[in-house]
């Protein structure tokens, strides 16, 4: 077992949309920062095969409401035939929020092949976020949204707000099975990376948003290390 340790990170944008999966036609987000667009956001701030992150809590810091946008977008995704996009193209209303601020907690854990110790790691995390270095934009959900971000300063307070946010997704696991190919992942391991089939697997919990902190039910980091075949 890898020891962990706490990383505080603030996340702001004017834009942001948290899909909820219950809607199949037009988007509507969450209230709140999701687990998986918070890890996504980590990621894109510093990554590597060795470890993992952990998303702890989520914190409001700030909520500009929400607003009905009609956007004109791609009914199939676009391959490596050209298409006319005149003829692709269909109109999709989106509800989405607008000046958003999170505190994200997170912690680093450690994968059974990493060969140095978790301090290198972090150190190097938090040069990155000193310097506002990522390895691409971090978004609030959506590509198009991005998002801004800066070290935490110890002076957050999230926002005085209690709702039941009901189902939400925690996130995807890629499971290799023979019988189920559905796609093609990349698997690192201590003989380095090769390339996996199976399918992906979304896992979900019961959200509640309790004085403006989301937690995250630590139980399910590992039912989803037990589905990808994770030592740890």
């Amino acid at each position: 077992m890898a020891v962990k340790t706490h990383v505080r990170l603030r996340a702001t944008g004017e834009f942001a949309c948290f899909s909820r999966p219950e809607f199949k036609v037009e988007r509507v987000s969450y209230p709140v920062m999701t687990p998986s667009a918070a890890r996504g956001m980590l990621e894109a701030i510093f990554w590597k095969p060795e470890f993992r992150w952990e998303v702890r809590e989520i914190w409001v810091l700030q909520h500009g409401g929400e607003f009905v946008l009609l956007r004109n977008e791609l009914e199939e995704r676009q391959g490596q035939t050209p298409i006319l996009v005149e003829d692709k193209r269909q109109q999709r209303a989106s509800l989405v929020l607008k000046d958003v601020a999170y505190l994200i907690l997170a912690d680093l854990r450690l994968a059974p092949h990493a060969d140095a110790p978790l301090p290198k790691y972090l150190s190097q995390f938090e040069r990155r976020l000193e310097r506002g270095q990522c390895h691409h934009q971090p978004y609030l959900g959506t590509r198009e949204f991005a998002a801004r971000f800066e070290p935490s300063d110890g002076s957050e307070t999230p926002l005085p707000w209690d709702q039941d946010l009901g189902t939400m997704l925690f996130d995807l696991a890629f499971r290799e099975d023979d019988q189920r190919q559905e796609m093609t992942f990349l698997r690192h391991g201590r003989e380095g990376t090769r390339e996996a089939k199976g399918f992906a697997e979304a896992l979900f919990f019961h959200a509640r948003l309790t004085g403006g902190v989301l937690k995250v039910p630590q139980e399910k980091y590992l039912e989803l290390y037990r589905l990808e075949g994770w030592q740890c």
